[in-house]
């Protein structure tokens, strides 16, 4: 697989569309520049540099994959591929998941500290590579999306007795003795309907049909858990980080937010998670911790969390709340997370892409190719 995608490189800055650059008249993305030169090596390599062993995740590898793509930068997405595909998959992405956990081990080595994969960033890998494909006229990109979304079938997917087909976390460690854990931050609708559409055949049909009540049946108070479990044919909040949101749940409204108006479903999602505009500061800044009752809430989030409800509250005073909060706030001083989290509330607010009704990306640079 890495053979194959070394001859990828000239074909893709010869370019099948316009090369590594976004339209001129479109301001630069000077966020992106910054967090590239904070967090992405040479090599490819995101680096998490908030923990002592430099980890990187496959988090991580997924979501500047998406941005590289965003951005219109063909040469920087192969070269993150290639490093994820060798570090993270033994060198063959399409035949094995990625491990989420890379950094130093013990002696100063350095390698793979924990090798089940992330689900989520399975499904950003994959949907990234099939819309890369789509975008770039790259067909091994293509073919790569579907190896993983096979081997996701396989690992990931399962049927919940009387909940329906969704997404595991991971392989191994989530279900034990009949009760399944479950992370709503992983199932972006938009992700999961886009490879529905594209591979029209079970278990992504169901995946896609169970999702949005999934979503809301997990945050009856409109606040998304971090965690949730299904136990005895009900969800329940059996743990700590199952009882509030916070870290993990921030995403679902930043998901949720960025769906295209015209999706299925898309206004009844949205409006079930506006609940979490309770939770905005007349400063803009938001709750780091919120009790799923929507009763109690402590902390503030960092300013990532403003930006991960741009999209859902676009054009509203709340939206103008956390755009102030936006600009008190420096971007350099972020760590990934937040930083990551910005890149994606603030790039959809300026309209450097948008999914379409059945997920696919439409990214500014598109028009002008």
């Amino acid at each position: 697989m890495l053979r194959v995608l070394t001859t990828l490189l000239c074909s893709i800055v010869a370019g099948s569309v316009t090369a590594a650059s976004t339209c001129e008249s479109e301001a630069p993305w000077q966020e992106w520049q910054l967090a590239k030169a904070a967090l992405i090596k040479d090599n490819g390599r995101v680096v998490d540099h908030s923990d002592p062993k430099l980890i990187t995740t496959s988090e991580g590898q997924s979501y500047a994959l998406f941005m590289a793509l965003v951005n219109n930068e063909p040469k920087l997405f192969r070269t993150l591929l290639q490093w994820t595909e060798a570090h993270l998959a033994a060198g063959a992405l399409d035949r094995q998941l990625p491990a989420w956990l890379w950094g130093r081990q013990s002696h100063n080595q350095w390698g793979v500290l924990d090798q089940n994969s992330a689900a989520d960033s399975d499904l950003w890998i994959a949907y990234t590579l099939l819309e890369a494909g789509r975008l770039w006229h790259e067909f091994e990109y293509t073919r790569l999306a579907h190896a993983i979304l096979h081997n996701m079938a396989r690992q990931e997917v399962e049927q919940l007795p009387g909940l329906g087909t969704l997404l595991l976390p991971a392989p191994f460690g989530f279900v034990h003795d009949g009760t399944w854990r479950l992370n709503p931050s992983y199932l972006p609708p938009q992700l999961v309907t886009r490879v529905a559409h594209t591979l029209p055949r079970e278990p992504w049909q169901s995946l896609a049909r169970d999702t949005p009540e999934f979503l809301m049946d997990a945050s009856p108070a409109g606040i998304a858990p971090d965690w949730i479990s299904w136990r005895d044919n009900q969800l329940q909040a059996l743990r700590p980080d199952e009882q509030e949101g916070s870290y993990d749940a921030i995403r679902v409204y930043l998901w949720v937010g960025m769906l295209s108006p015209n999706a299925e479903l898309a206004d009844q999602l949205q409006a079930h998670f506006r609940t979490v505009q309770n939770f905005v500061d007349a400063h803009g800044s938001v709750a780091e911790h919120i009790e799923t009752d929507a009763q109690h809430h402590w902390g503030v989030g960092p300013p990532g969390f403003s930006a991960a409800l741009l999209p859902l509250f676009d054009n509203t005073g709340t939206g103008e709340r956390l755009r102030t909060s936006l600009a008190r706030s420096n971007f350099a001083d972020q760590g990934y997370y937040s930083q990551m989290l910005w890149l994606f509330g603030q790039g959809w607010a300026e309209r450097r892409f948008r999914f379409d009704a059945v997920g696919r990306l439409v990214p500014a640079w598109l028009s002008c190719s």
